[in-house]
């Protein structure tokens, strides 16, 4: 089995977990959310025609993707979190 091959379906939920107790350590959400997004402008430059190979690129497209499905199960977190405090 090669590394491509070799994905971690829970990655996403531990990555996002990681940040998430940072959070509840007292960690800025909006910096944490810096710290985890991938801003459109730097996907848009890595993008550029004859910046990087095309295999490379489809490498930084699932980064990209990937730390967009990390930010979204982090913002879920955050926002039970914030919830169950209302409701306590």
């Amino acid at each position: 089995m090669t590394g491509k091959d070799e994905f971690d379906p829970n990655a996403l939920r531990k990555e996002a977990a990681m940040f998430y107790g940072l959070f509840l350590r007292g960690h800025s959400v909006e910096k944490l959310r810096q710290d985890i997004d991938v801003p459109k402008s730097v996907f848009d430059k890595w993008m550029r025609p004859r910046r990087y190979d095309p295999r490379f690129q489809e490498s930084l497209r699932r980064v990209y993707q990937y730390r967009k499905q990390v930010l979204a199960i982090f913002d879920e977190l955050v926002l039970n979190e914030k919830n169950k405090a209302r409701l306590q």
